[in-house]
């Protein structure tokens, strides 16, 4: 980047995907294959080193869980766009008005231009691949901002896409909070955010100066139902593997659980069991993620002790010791019917503390849900197939899962997306095609038509037609 063009050379990099998008603003279906193509390359080719580099970032984060919750799904959103693009960049036929016929009519998918992403840290390949390959199937340009605290796979991110895009194809940008706030304030065709929505509230403002049309991904207290009669150790082991996932540092986390009253203590019983059953070696578990760093750590750990000071019930799910201060790793714990007025149960936990709230009816549950801003997800686990609708449409979610967690998001044939503080738009599959492409209406008239009787002078045929059509 030319740091003398603009603020920290932003303007540069999208002054030249800008001009290469006029140039050649509808890119054939062979050059939006390549482009796919060299992404999925990107990926296949350097799994090791994105695994220890976003090791490294997070201070301890298993290959394995990297290779679940980002290779994977990365690798197959472009498998899924590559296989659907070419069909859906067609002209897609619409109606006329019979009123119009025999005028033709069609919507064309056309490219916006140049794309931005900002990325967030606790998924950084997943959340940078997912948006950037739709928006390479619309044959758009991009520009991703990669989190500073993801700094070693930022830097390699950075090396590979320049290996194998050139800059007005793709470009990584690095640097702070300064650099994501000029980012955010380019001339977009279309801006993707994924983070907090304290954030996602900046970066809408910011893009709003331009009219700059916005998808935002954000998060919120994603709440999960237990119902009365469904087995506990069942729901324990989707809540737990949900929640401590990249140790609960996912936007779609199940954020807190409502258990009935009379189940509450075998919940937490069971959630001890299944924690030690799933990490036997507990904090020195090889497989048990860490918080990413000591800013977040801090965060958590001043949740608890607030918690601890109110006389709130802590439990660890791990055997001691419940947490590593100087390697960040907190053991998960569970807090039980914590006050309303504590900040865990205020703010996103996006960690491994899992509130357990009693409740008497599921009626109950849902009006604490509705209580509530919408959320990013919702996880319900009943055996009452009939309840379970009831249940989703009762409340106002951005997703839901029933008897399970997190499984939507891994679904390329679902949009996925928030409601309200916890986002706007979806992409993902088709819908991310159609989000960073414009639909746009063509009519196409006929040499045998009657628009001419509707042009002034006004005749008392157009009259007469008029109350015609107005009775059909």
């Amino acid at each position: 980047m030319n740091q003398s063009d603009g603020p920290f050379g932003l303007e540069s990099v999208f002054q030249t995907q800008r001009s290469a998008h006029r140039d050649a603003p509808f890119p054939e279906w062979e050059l939006r294959r390549d482009r796919l193509r060299r992404l999925e390359r990107l990926v296949r080719e350097n799994e090791a080193r994105i695994e220890a580099a976003i090791d490294a970032d997070f201070g301890g984060r298993p290959p394995i869980e990297t290779q679940i919750a980002e290779v994977f799904p990365s690798l197959s959103e472009i498998r899924s766009v590559s296989r659907g693009a070419r069909r859906w960049m067609k002209p897609r036929g619409a109606w006329v008005s019979k009123w119009f016929l025999p005028a033709r009519a069609h919507v064309m998918p056309r490219p916006l231009g140049v794309v931005g992403i900002i990325v967030p840290w606790n998924y950084p390949l997943y959340l940078a691949i997912g948006p950037l390959a739709g928006a390479l199937a619309a044959g758009n340009r991009a520009m991703l901002k990669l989190s500073e605290y993801t700094p070693e796979f930022a830097l390699l991110m950075q090396r590979l896409v320049a290996g194998l895009f050139r800059p007005d194809e793709v470009s990584v940008i690095l640097g702070g909070a300064e650099v994501g706030a000029a980012f955010s304030a380019l001339p977009f065709d279309h801006l993707v955010f994924t983070g907090s929505t304290a954030v996602g509230r900046k970066v809408m403002a910011a893009a709003s100066a331009n009219l700059t049309p916005v998808t935002l991904e954000l998060g919120g207290k994603s709440p999960t139902v237990v119902t009365p009669g469904y087995p506990v150790p069942k729901a324990v082991a989707r809540i737990l593997a949900g929640k401590l996932l990249n140790c609960g540092q996912t936007c779609i986390a199940p954020d807190y659980v409502l258990v009935p009253r009379g189940s509450v203590d075998a919940f937490v019983a069971e959630a001890g069991a299944q924690a030690r059953r799933m990490y036997p070696a507990g904090l020195a578990d090889s497989d048990y993620c860490s918080v990413i760093d000591q800013r977040q750590y801090a965060r958590l750990v001043g949740y608890l002790d607030e918690a601890r000071a109110a006389g709130t019930r802590t439990v660890d799910l791990f055997a001691r010791p419940p947490r590593d201060d100087a390697a960040h790793r907190m053991a998960p714990v569970a807090v039980v019917d914590p006050p309303m007025s504590l900040a865990l149960m205020r703010e996103e936990i996006f960690g491994p503390i899992l509130p357990v709230i009693p409740y008497e009816r599921p009626e109950d549950a849902v009006a604490f849900i509705n209580e509530r801003p919408h959320p990013l997800a919702l996880y319900w686990f009943d055996n009452d197939r009939a309840r379970s609708e009831w249940a989703l449409q009762q409340t106002h979610v951005g997703g839901a899962c029933v008897n399970e967690t997190l499984a939507h998001v891994a679904q390329e044939t679902l949009p996925f997306g928030g409601i309200g503080p916890s986002g706007m738009g979806h992409y993902h599959g088709k819908w991310g095609f159609d989000t960073m492409s414009k639909l746009t209406p063509v009519f196409r008239q006929s040499p045998l038509n009657a628009m001419g009787l509707f042009m002034p002078p006004y005749r008392p045929i157009a009259r007469r037609l008029l109350a015609l059509m107005k009775r059909f």
